[in-house]
């Protein structure tokens, strides 16, 4: 019997594309398991940003109102399991072992990327632990991608930006339109905000899809740290902060409850929902590596922040967290540990974050989309002097423990490739 890394390892050499966005094999596949047509209901979560924290408040929510869920995401920071959970745990070596198994004999010839095997897995083991609702996070894209193989009873589209352009496009038109292709007819859908490209709302009206917008359907109002919510047919006041840090964080969770509130829509009945249930979901919510602050003499902040319009939300939180002068009156640093895979805006990224980091060191990163860190300091158009090389994630942090003083801050930022390595170094993962 493999193990879970053989497993993995030969799940990478199966197809001969890495990324092959193809509905056909992934569904025949999916047939012959059964698992194309859910008995449990349907969250699906796409958009360029925001799509990882919508679908952890969409679970939390999900699970204090005692529903029994299942989330799957990617990629991972550290484990594979992170990919799978079910009811609030990382699925079992032996339970993926198992589907994976079954996937291998359904496949015959037919070839499956390393996301369709995985996708594949998620909705197998859904089907067996007996879930009521899975929530699922769009790999790339939506209109052709493996998640999209199951009909969502609600849809959320929760932003559009500049990404992914080998696969979807060069434009916010052509990526908005594979964005939305996550729709169904008649079903509901839901934006994340009302700013999307014109595509976008061609394909609801085209498909008659109930449109659920931000700031048009849904609101909410923020009060100190508290906040209000109100949209269709559910009113809710005084609640507490989502666990997630930055203010992004209340749009975020007021789509997540649109989308749990829309399910009685879609498919009843709906989980109740009140004041005491959503807090206690913003209160549990959990998600590593976005906005993820580390407490100390040193303060450490931790984003994924791999492309632009995310870095720019990661400026904003840092703008909302401003450092405090020293007792000496000196001014505090804030040191930035930057790996950006070869294929992402580097000098997007860097120009977003460069008014409010002092200093780089920028790391190299393993794999064919990875690249030396002289290559990245290249690509980041950012002043020599302040930049200094690192040859690993790892030796990176080492750096800036070095470099940092009491009262400092390090930021983390620019893939799941260097977030994860930082997270394991500060063993808190």
């Amino acid at each position: 019997m493999r193990t879970l890394a053989e497993w993995l390892e030969l799940q990478e050499a199966v197809h001969p594309r890495t990324i092959d966005l193809n509905l056909e094999r992934v569904s025949e596949v999916a047939q012959r398991l059964g698992v194309a047509t859910p008995a449990y209901r349907v969250i699906t979560v796409g958009g360029t940003n925001g799509k990882g924290s919508v679908a952890a408040h969409a679970e939390a929510i999900l699970r204090a109102a005692g529903s029994r869920v299942g989330l799957f995401t990617s990629p991972h920071l550290v484990r594979y399991n992170e990919r799978i959970r079910l009811e609030g745990a990382e699925a079992r070596d032996a339970e993926l072992i198992e589907a994976f198994e079954e996937i291998e004999a359904a496949r015959r010839a037919t070839t499956l990327t390393f996301f369709e095997y995985n996708t594949l897995a998620a909705l197998l083991i859904f089907a067996r632990r007996g879930i009521e609702v899975a929530v699922l996070e769009v790999g790339l894209g939506g209109r052709l991608d493996a998640t999209n193989l199951v009909p969502a009873d609600v849809a959320v589209v929760v932003s559009v930006g500049l990404d992914h352009r080998d696969w979807l496009g060069d434009s916010l038109e052509s990526i908005g339109a594979e964005k939305a292709g996550i729709f169904r007819a008649g079903r509901v859908g839901i934006l994340g905000t009302a700013d999307m490209p014109a595509s976008v709302y061609q394909t609801i009206e085209a498909l008659a899809v109930r449109a659920l917008i931000a700031g048009r359907d849904f609101t909410w109002e923020v009060l100190g740290e508290r906040w209000s919510y109100r949209g269709s047919g559910l009113t809710l006041e005084d609640l507490a902060p989502s666990k997630l840090a930055g203010s992004i964080q209340y749009r975020n969770a007021a789509t997540a409850l649109t989308a749990v509130a829309a399910l009685g829509a879609a498919a009843p009945p709906a989980p109740g929902l009140d004041r005491r249930i959503v807090n206690a979901a913003l209160g549990d919510v959990r998600l590593a590596g976005r906005l993820q602050i580390v407490p100390g003499a040193i303060e450490w902040i931790l984003d994924i922040a791999h492309n632009e319009p995310a870095a720019r939300v990661l400026a904003q939180h840092l703008r909302e967290r401003p450092l405090r002068e020293r007792a000496d009156g000196t001014r505090p640093q804030t040191l930035a540990v930057a790996g950006v895979l070869a294929d992402k805006d580097a000098a997007g990224i860097g120009a977003a974050l460069a008014p409010l980091i002092d200093a780089w060191i920028v790391c190299a990163l393993p794999g064919a989309r990875g690249g030396s860190a002289a290559q990245l300091a290249e690509r980041l158009r950012l002043p020599r002097a302040q930049l200094t090389l690192a040859d690993s994630v790892v030796a990176g942090c080492e750096r800036a423990a070095s470099l940092a003083r009491p009262g400092d801050r390090v930021v983390v930022l620019g893939s799941f490739l260097t977030v994860g390595p930082a997270l394991e170094w500060l063993r808190i993962y």
